[in-house]
């Protein structure tokens, strides 16, 4: 098995474009992941392309890889779509490195594209809610805030965090967020805002819980055997896991934790041959404040029942031991479905880069992805470390 570099990334802003289609987002994405790609790459030189979507609205369900791709210029490649809820482009970058790892490609597209903002509540609630368990979660009414929401109440019931640690993570994510221009929610917050929002499904209230964003990534991936053509400074895929879990809630074993991060974290953890303690920084998956928290003990950056202590030591702002979310998360970036887990990537890509500008985290060498389907029905860790210039 060959290793896989990322050698550019992109993605668009995250927020609501209504003058735009998931076809032109896309588009964007990937001009801006070639535009990063130190010594430049020409469009007849990518091998594959693997596009993530869940296609909120019904919009272009069959065929959406290449109808999302062929606008790039890239017809003729072996392009398709992975769907795995939200998890789909984190996926979908494990298939890029996948086949670029096998010989199958020497560079290889991992990306997603998602348009949310254009339907209506109601509409939005049931496309989100199929990447629940249908027939006792959706079908019962069951919104996946009220799926968050009872591991919420179940973790602060077991534990001593409180819902103003939920609301601490709101306000760490908001002043990362501030300083990354394609955030959807670009601005700050008082902990005393983010306490008193209005409840949406108790414990949670409107600042524990993250928008729902238009918007696209798309990461580069190169062969060992031809990185040092577009690079000098190479991004390093350390390690990768990905692992499922049973779909509902109901069904595990647990409510205070997410078994499919936990394995797939393990996974990345081994393959690239570091502890937990080697990270530099992460970006995880909160699409609501609870998950964060799990997250933190999921991906052993603590143990069980103390990660609330890590927000309040500081551990995980921008400027603390181990920066977590330093995009300002999904809670302040945004979470277009199909783009989030590659716009992960892309976040990460430029911390290692040296180019994440006012959020920049110092000396940054290894950092994780994590990108998490549903309520935790996949997961998929990616370790990225930047090498020294060949």
């Amino acid at each position: 098995m060959r290793d896989a570099y990322i050698i550019g990334a992109g993605q668009t802003p995250f927020g609501a474009m209504p003058d735009e289609s998931y076809r032109s987002l896309f588009t964007t994405a990937y001009e801006r992941a070639v535009d990063s790609v130190p010594n430049g790459i020409d469009d007849g030189e990518v091998d594959e392309a693997v596009v993530g979507s869940l296609g909120v609205g019904g919009r272009q369900l069959g065929l959406s890889g290449p109808a999302a791709t062929e606008h790039l210029g890239l017809h003729g490649i072996p392009s398709s779509r992975i769907e795995n809820a939200c998890a789909a482009s984190g996926y979908s970058v494990r298939q890029a490195v996948q086949a670029v790892k096998s010989g199958m490609a020497d560079v290889a597209i991992g990306g997603g594209v998602e348009i949310m903002t254009d339907m209506s509540s109601d509409v939005t609630k049931y496309w989100l809610g199929v990447s629940g368990e249908t027939e006792w979660e959706r079908l019962t009414g069951t919104t996946f805030a009220g799926v968050y929401a009872q591991m919420a109440s179940a973790y602060i019931d077991q534990y001593e965090a409180t819902s103003e640690h939920l609301s601490m993570v709101a306000v760490k994510n908001h002043a990362n967020g501030a300083k990354n221009p394609n955030a959807h929610l670009g601005f700050e917050c008082s902990l005393d805002e983010a306490v008193g929002a209005p409840t949406v499904a108790d414990p949670l209230n409107l600042y524990h819980c993250c928008p729902t964003s238009d918007g696209a990534a798309a990461v580069l991936v190169a062969s060992e055997d031809v990185v040092g053509e577009y690079t000098d400074d190479p991004i390093r895929v350390a390690g990768v896991g990905a692992a499922s879990e049973r779909v509902g809630l109901f069904q595990r074993d647990t409510y205070t934790a997410i078994s499919s991060s936990g394995k797939a974290g393990r996974s990345a953890y081994e393959e690239a041959g570091i502890e937990p303690d080697d990270l530099d920084f992460a970006e995880v998956h909160d699409c609501f404040a609870i998950a964060e928290l799990l997250a933190y003990e999921d991906l052993g950056f603590c143990e069980r029942g103390e990660a609330y202590r890590l927000l309040e030591d500081g551990a995980t702002d921008l400027d603390g031991d181990l920066p977590v979310n330093a995009s300002g998360g999904l809670k302040s970036k945004g979470h277009p479905i199909g783009a989030t887990g590659a716009g992960q990537v892309a976040e990460a890509y430029k911390q290692l880069s040296g180019k994440a500008g006012d959020r920049q985290v110092e000396d940054a060498t290894l950092g994780l992805t994590h990108n998490v389907g549903g309520s935790g029905g996949a997961a998929v860790v990616h370790v990225l470390e930047r090498e020294v210039a060949r």
